[in-house]
């Protein structure tokens, strides 16, 4: 057995009957802050060239990946020889310079070839069903971005399409509190509301992230019924 399938049974055992308590709540999004926390101790490894502590943190990584798939697994939905299977796929679609005819010489050609073959794709898949970036209200938004960088985002297409958000935002109140606010008392409530959030056990990148796509299916439902 190798290394990779001794810990997609470790991780099976922790989830399984008898295992770990903890490891037994989690879910995806539970699991989110964690992902955030352990891809930035990777960098900072990285940023240092501190190889020992990279190869660790490599590995906590990993974890949340084949976690993620355990989760999965469980609810019927992909297991991680699906994630693997379909990423290796994709990663041979998009070097047809390795793996087919194509001549490319430079990086800015693999670069161009590669945004060409992902356009392809995208329009395959709207063909098949889903929506083209024209008929999306919100752009699609890099999925590493944090909640708080998220939420700005989202509000910033709010404000330049002009899209109605009814009474998911408080635009008196959001007026007000500009009115107020200043980079120090900005900075010190949003470490109170940190630290408060800490104090009750809450997550507050899951609940501002879960609350802006919150506000985002709303503004489309709108926008949709104005449509129609």
């Amino acid at each position: 057995m190798s290394a990779l399938e001794d810990l997609r049974h470790t991780i099976a055992r922790l989830r399984g009957p008898g295992g770990c308590p903890w490891d037994q709540e989690q879910t995806h999004a539970s699991l989110v802050r964690c992902l955030i926390d352990e891809t930035s101790e990777l960098i900072d490894t990285i940023d240092r060239l501190d190889l020992p502590h990279m190869r660790e943190e490599l590995g906590d990584v990993l974890i949340q990946v084949v976690f993620h798939a355990q989760l999965a697994a469980e609810a019927g939905q992909f297991n991680f020889d699906d994630v693997a299977r379909e990423v290796n796929e994709k990663l041979i679609r998009r070097h047809p310079h390795v793996f087919g005819s194509d001549k490319l010489q430079t990086s800015a050609q693999v670069l161009v070839k590669w945004e060409e073959i992902k356009a392809q794709e995208k329009k395959s898949a709207a063909a098949n069903g889903a929506a083209t970036a024209s008929e999306k209200i919100f752009k699609d938004l890099p999925p590493r971005l944090p909640a708080l960088m998220f939420a700005e985002a989202v509000w910033k297409q709010i404000e330049k399409k002009n899209l109605p958000v009814g009474e998911d935002v408080d635009a008196a109140r959001v007026n007000t509190l500009g009115e107020e606010l200043n980079d120090a008392k900005l900075g010190k409530q949003l470490f109170e509301l940190a630290a408060a959030a800490r104090a009750k056990g809450l997550d507050p990148e899951g609940a501002l992230r879960q609350h802006v796509t919150g506000v985002m299916r709303s503004v489309e439902q709108r926008a949709a019924a104005n449509r129609g």
